[in-house]
């Protein structure tokens, strides 16, 4: 039977480095073309659904929406730019037919640009480029063109590949045009190039309607009432709701038969219900509880798996445990070993960048991501659900090859005040990084370094303290290569609680030379918390609850007004790259702490003589 062609179906992914305007774009793009009513009230960054997401201003999950032009369904992918969200950007990749790549004007190319580039030239999808914010005053259109070209060389594309199509625009202001001299403020410009470029040139999906069926899952949802949810391509054939299918992998020997109890596909941001999906469009399939990322959806008559979704390996391991702590169980709702369990085995489902494993004992799980931030994402949701548990120092994953013990080295890219130059030069050479290149840019400096992960567990804050906070760090995973040695972490020591009770102005105030402090005055601690940072390199124990003692002489102006400095409070991913190996981080839906493993003084001074002692 003749193929059966479906032109009225466009399928593109918009992939860039972190905060070059992505989701921005898409914003635009709803409004030329009307996805939303006039009177509709519509957020900004409408994509990014999430708290986390607008709190950050980042993209962190991918996410799927359908725009209606002139009689043609675009299917949208909008993926995130983070190097730790990368495992989105790999299985999303699947559902498109070509890539929108979005450079910003200033900046040019990023770490992450590379890698989102490599990963779409890997799917053998062609890209179309967009040069954005070219309405910046210090926007440079045509050298960051150029960088895009080296870009597509030094990514090995292929001829066709590098014959890319190239528009220049605004997501902010609204506007694509196909040259940059044609934009002058104040003209009445629009997104239809943009659009018009999409018809013309993203492939039209070319599949057989009446074959077999292929649908593959490429994000996992849940849905209380739906239960679990699979979102993906439909390859071939036609997915009908009410349809019994088999759940293929061809890594497993027998599939699982169950029936598709409801279907839906992408009108603008909402979900609408349809009776069938035909090959070539994007597919939401309610109801199939064994449903997992990278599984095929074909006739039971007819099974035919699709290859697997092959995702990067992580390179950052953190251990999950309950809190121990003496406030445990005060302010979360989900605090045992169980339940957290089930949440992190729920994420593990959702996202397949993640992995979980079980530790030689039962309230611990081994957690491994593709970086601080991704893991701290996962934290930061499972405390605003009401989780409280305990997190340990993060630790870079290594992989032995060939014989050899090798470590994940990340291509980091900083851009620095060009007086904070050299201290971040000196900085990462500390921490066994190789400077690869290095160029003026105005005012500011941008180094490319390749340093190992572990270099950069924490180098962001202490970057940003070296250039008075301007300095811009973007990294991504470059390759493995032999462990290069220890690298020295935290240089000051901690500020240790050696009593329960409430912290008191008096204390405080009279210990303020020993360091900086991390809590404030009227908060409650316990032995073993770490209320500060010693000035110097050593762990220090004190008793911020002692009070004034009172005495029957008394003279005006003794009991003197105590002003104390703000506290240091950090981010749940700061906490988590200062702690040390003997040091947790406490996290419960009301408070970050950070405490000692072995809260008792006398039980850490007996485990600093037994690691001394030798084997």
């Amino acid at each position: 039977m003749a193929a059966k062609k479906n032109p009225a179906v466009r399928n593109i992914a918009i992939i860039a480095h972190v905060d070059h305007g992505k989701t921005t774009l898409v914003d635009a793009m709803f409004k030329f073309a009307g996805t939303f009513r006039a009177n509709q009230e519509m957020q900004e960054c409408v994509m990014d659904s999430d708290p986390q997401e607008r709190e950050r201003g980042i993209t962190i999950l991918a996410k799927n929406t359908a725009i209606q032009y002139a009689g043609t369904r675009i299917n949208v992918v909008d993926t995130p730019g983070h190097a730790d969200f990368g495992g989105q950007v790999e299985r999303t990749l699947k559902m498109a037919d070509a890539v929108l790549l979005l450079v910003d004007s200033h900046e040019g190319p990023m770490p992450q640009t590379r890698f989102v580039l490599r990963k779409a030239f890997e799917n053998g999808l062609r890209a179309m480029v967009l040069i954005n914010k070219i309405d910046r005053p210090d926007q440079r259109a045509h050298q960051v063109l150029d960088e895009v070209f080296d870009l597509f060389v030094d990514l090995g594309a292929s001829d066709q590949q590098l014959d890319f199509p190239v528009l220049y625009g605004s997501g902010r202001g609204g506007f694509v045009v196909k040259d940059p001299d044609d934009f002058k403020p104040g003209a009445k410009l629009d997104m239809e190039p943009l659009f018009d470029l999409i018809l013309a040139w993203v492939p039209t999906p070319d599949q057989d309607d009446e074959a077999p069926l292929q649908f593959q899952a490429a994000t996992i949802d849940f849905d209380d009432y739906v239960g679990r949810i699979g979102i993906g391509r439909v390859v071939r054939g036609t997915v009908r709701a009410g349809q019994r299918i088999a759940v293929c992998h061809p890594d497993r020997r027998t599939a699982v038969l169950a029936p598709i109890k409801q279907l839906f596909r992408y009108e603008g941001l909402a979900r609408v219900q349809v009776d069938e999906v035909h090959a070539g469009d994007i597919a939401v399939v309610g109801g199939v509880d064994e449903i997992s990322i990278g599984d095929t959806l074909c006739p039971p008559d007819k099974q035919d798996p699709l290859p697997g979704i092959k995702i990067e390996e992580p390179t950052i391991s953190m251990v999950f445990c309950v809190n121990t702590s003496p406030f445990a169980g005060r302010e979360g709702q989900f605090v045992t070993s169980r339940q957290i369990a089930a949440r992190l085995e729920l994420a593990m489902l959702r996202d397949v960048a993640l992995q979980v494993s079980p530790t030689a004992t039962p309230d611990a799980f081994e957690v491994k991501g593709r970086g601080v931030m991704h893991l701290g994402v996962l934290a930061e949701n499972m405390r605003r659900e009401g989780f409280e548990l305990a997190i340990a120092k993060p630790h870079v994953i290594l992989k032995r090859i060939d014989g050899t013990v090798c470590e994940p080295i990340e291509r980091a890219s900083i851009e620095v005040p060009n007086e904070s130059a050299g201290k971040i030069i000196e900085y990462l050479g500390k921490r066994r990084g190789e400077m690869v290149h290095m160029e003026p840019f105005g005012e500011h400096t941008r180094i490319e370094f390749l340093v190992p992960s572990r270099g950069l567990i924490g180098a962001r804050t202490a970057m940003m303290t070296l250039s008075r906070g301007e300095a811009v760090l973007s990294h991504v995973f470059e390759k493995w290569a032999p462990d290069g040695g220890a690298i020295q972490r935290r240089v000051n020591g901690a500020l240790v609680a050696d009593r329960a009770g409430r912290a008191v102005p008096y204390a405080l105030f009279r210990l303020l030379d020993r360091g900086e402090f991390f809590i404030d005055s009227g908060e409650e601690v316990y032995e073993g918390m770490m209320v500060g940072e010693n000035n110097k390199d050593s762990d220090l124990e004190l008793d911020v609850t002692r009070e004034k003692k009172l005495t029957n002489i008394r003279s005006s102006g003794a009991d003197e007004n105590v002003k104390l400095p703000p506290p240091h409070r950090m981010s749940l991913e700061e906490a988590l790259e200062y702690i040390e190996d003997d040091e947790l981080v406490e996290i419960t839906p009301k408070f970050l702490r950070l405490r000692k493993k072995l809260l008792s003084e006398m039980d850490r001074r007996k485990q600093e003589r037994r690691e001394r002692q030798p084997q």
